[in-house]
């Protein structure tokens, strides 16, 4: 966790401390999540206790590192009386692989996979499909975030949190103003040349030279694929300098001139910075990608209506902006930009993309070539 001094034009309501909604990303894809479980599902698992109405005691909660605002959670603990346990995990193989090696009895009841996760997760039991009637603070989300592709109906999961990846560059050190992955990767070989930190991430890198050559970030198809690699290893990998999904001190400190960023983190860095107005914020053309990280219940929990209560009562509007003013991230429900209008929260750009970004984000998919493109990242790790 890194400490937060004072900031001179943004500070969050409450505590200081916090590390970013992806500060604990590095593990990544080290293994392909499709290969931490069987394809087949497992009925054996553990489990689940049923609803009954009345709250049980506790809730244990497994997410991403600082992801929830603390205040949130002491409020709920008051409201209800029911503890609140959270524990972090590092990435969603992580998390995926401790509640597929515990089999139902990882004693966690809510978890927070990122979207593109959840098909597999379901197909081998490793979620509790949701009680809507337990959930009426889902009337408030956005219909544009509901119901997707690949959760239709939200059988398994409600949003929790969504954002969009660009990059972010130093304007005393790079004189033009890049808008797309080409001027990105132009950069990288030209004024940026050994001043770039990348995600460390296979997919949101990889996606950087599809985006550049309008091939679908989802791809599975070998020639795009040994393409990508021969670029990326061959030619990009030498001019990065680090490899981070916590970028946000090297924008503080100004290290680096050319930073691939998740948009709340970046804005985290420029807010806490001594010259914000030296940074750029580029969402690039001509594709945006997406992430939805979601609430959802793990196969095995004891504690199902603490569960459902909690979910429900993050999906509050206030409960969800305070969320939002805690991370950095819209939260799915409807109305937060208004709020966050009100609330006078600078670069409210670089939470809410504009439309003409929204209408072309691109959602991840876990697919067959994740471990190729996990592949990929660890040969241009290991030609820097």
């Amino acid at each position: 966790m890194t400490a937060r001094r004072p900031v001179r034009v943004l500070a969050p309501r409450e505590e200081a401390g916090r590390i970013t909604r992806r500060a604990l990303l590095g593990g990544f894809a080290v293994v392909g999540a499709a290969s931490v479980l069987g394809c087949g599902r497992d009925t054996s698992l553990a489990a689940t206790a049923s609803p009954d109405g009345d709250l049980e005691g506790r809730v244990n909660v497994y997410s991403w590192g600082d992801y929830e605002a603390p205040k949130n959670l002491r409020r709920f603990s008051r409201r209800t009386g029911v503890t609140v346990q959270v524990d972090a995990f590092g990435s969603n193989e992580e998390m995926i692989a401790k509640l597929g090696a515990s089999r139902g009895t990882s004693g966690y009841d809510v978890i927070v996979p990122t979207g593109q996760f959840v098909p597999m997760m379901a197909a081998n039991d490793l979620l509790v499909p949701l009680d809507h009637d337990l959930l009426p603070n889902m009337k408030h989300l956005d219909p544009q975030i509901v119901d997707p592709s690949w959760d239709p109906g939200n059988e398994f999961t409600v949003p929790k949190a969504w954002g969009t990846t660009g990059f972010a560059y130093d304007t005393q050190k790079i004189d033009s103003r890049p808008t797309s992955w080409q001027d990105f990767l132009d950069l990288a070989s030209g004024q940026a040349a050994g001043s770039v930190s990348l995600l460390d991430d296979p997919w949101e890198v990889c996606s950087i030279y599809f985006a550049a050559n309008g091939i679908d970030p989802n791809t599975t198809d070998e020639a795009d694929l040994d393409a990508a690699q021969d670029f990326l290893v061959g030619t990009l990998a030498p001019e990065v300098r680090a490899y981070s999904s916590n970028p946000t001190q090297s924008i503080v400190q100004s290290e680096l001139a050319l930073i691939q960023a998740y948009n709340g983190d970046a804005r985290w860095g420029i807010l806490e910075s001594d010259d914000p107005d030296r940074w750029r914020w580029v969402y690039p053309t001509p594709t945006a990608n997406l992430w939805i990280d979601t609430w959802a219940i793990a196969t095995g929990a004891q504690h199902i209506d603490s569960a459902h209560a909690f979910i429900n009562y993050m999906l509050d509007p206030k409960v969800s902006m305070r969320e939002l003013d805690w991370n950095g991230y819209p939260t799915g429900v409807a109305g937060l930009e208004a709020k966050a209008e009100e609330w006078e929260l600078e670069l409210t750009d670089m939470i809410f993309p504009p439309t003409e970004v929204t209408e072309r984000l691109t959602a991840a998919e876990l697919t067959d070539a994740q471990d190729r493109l996990t592949d990929i990242l660890q040969r241009m790790q290991a030609a820097a």
